[in-house]
């Protein structure tokens, strides 16, 4: 009879350390080839486990090559050829500390602030209410409830007007960049602020782009390095840009248009903070005063909602469409079917517009 003591690691199911220990045996050379084990009954009598636990171990051990079965008589031990015997692991798992940092460019207050029970309350609901349509599959460019949610929403509060077609979702801002430098080429200069949000350098040059970076004034990038750049795309935060907290003035803004006119350039508008602007009316995006269709315009909920809502959507200029649907139509929605569904019912529902304005006045 088999005789293994149930010393197993926390968390281990019997079956595994019963099929681990036999495979082990038979490796060395322990139970040799032919010979015959115990019945599954003996052995869970002997053991002090269930007969299906013993099944388990005994079926994966069969499945695996080590043993078989012979009609009315039980499991036997295969030839097992030389191989090098896998070493016994004599530690435990290095378990990652699960303190919550704060990322770089959030702050604890996001946490605090987020309205968890609206929130899954509106999760709750849109399970009910849409069941299996949640198990569809999402199109590429995102489910047609959440962008035409944000369309209205940012028409209503932000008075930026985008068909739901331009909105592209994505799972956060730098899976978007990624898709920008698909739509635009990375045979293009990327000028950047300096200093920026780190990862926008690391997202571009990680996708092939050569990054020109552009020092920063008290109003946006100093003008004599724009003349000067080699850049076709301008990436930049015109409003309360990280880390230097410089929000462009109106003729900042307008700079950039025009330097994206005369070079026949594209601005990347990153307006991950806008939504606490304060106090009084939303300052005006490069995308709402661009006339020349060269503005790409990125957002995110990670900000105004939680980092842990990887979830966020560019507008692309009608000009860019055909080549967006060219280079990136073919890609998969990275934003599971009920997240994009739950936020598009909290918008609807006016719950995040009551939350923006919850926070702007508890900051304020």
């Amino acid at each position: 009879m088999l005789t293994y003591n149930l010393e197993m690691r926390e968390g281990e199911p019997r079956y595994y350390y019963i099929y681990k220990r036999i495979r082990k045996d038979i490796q060395e050379g322990v139970l040799k080839k032919g010979e015959r084990l115990p019945s599954k009954r003996a052995l869970a009598e002997h053991l002090g486990v269930s007969l299906i636990t013993v099944e388990s171990a005994y079926q994966m051990l069969k499945e695996e090559g080590y043993v078989e079965t012979r009609e009315r008589s039980g499991y036997y031990v295969c030839e097992i050829h030389a191989f090098s015997v896998e070493r016994e692991r004599g530690e435990s798992l290095r378990l990652i500390p699960e303190e919550h940092a704060v990322q770089e460019g959030q702050s604890d207050e996001t946490a605090e602030e987020f309205p968890y029970s609206i929130y899954f309350k509106t999760v709750r609901s849109v399970i009910t209410d849409y069941g299996k349509e949640l198990l569809r599959r999402s199109p590429n460019e995102g489910c047609a409830i959440l962008r035409n949610s944000i369309a209205k929403y940012l028409l209503r509060y932000r008075g930026v007007f985008a068909q739901p077609e331009q909105i592209i979702i994505g799972s956060g801002a730098e899976h978007l960049y990624g898709t920008v430098v698909r739509v635009l080429g990375q045979d293009k200069v990327y000028g950047i602020e300096d200093p920026s949000y780190s990862q926008i350098r690391k997202v571009y040059e990680g996708a092939g782009v050569v990054c020109e970076a552009l020092e920063m004034g008290k109003d946006g990038i100093k003008s004599e390095l724009l003349e000067k750049s080699r850049a076709k795309v301008l990436h930049v935060t015109p409003f309360h840009s990280y880390p230097s907290g410089v929000t462009a003035t109106i003729g900042k803004r307008y700079e950039y248009l025009d330097w994206a006119r005369r070079n026949q350039g594209y601005i990347v508008e990153d307006d991950f903070d806008s939504e606490f602007f304060m106090p009084g009316k939303p300052i005006e995006t490069l995308f709402m005063l661009d006339d020349s269709s060269s503005v790409i315009y990125i957002n995110t909920f990670s900000k105004s909602l939680s980092p842990s809502i990887r979830m966020g959507y560019m507008i692309l200029p009608e000009a860019l469409l055909a080549q967006y649907r060219k280079t990136s139509g073919a890609f998969s929605c990275t934003v599971p079917v009920l997240e994009q569904y739950a936020l598009a019912e909290f918008i609807n529902r006016g719950h995040f517009e009551q939350h923006l304005s919850r926070v702007r006045r508890r900051r304020g």
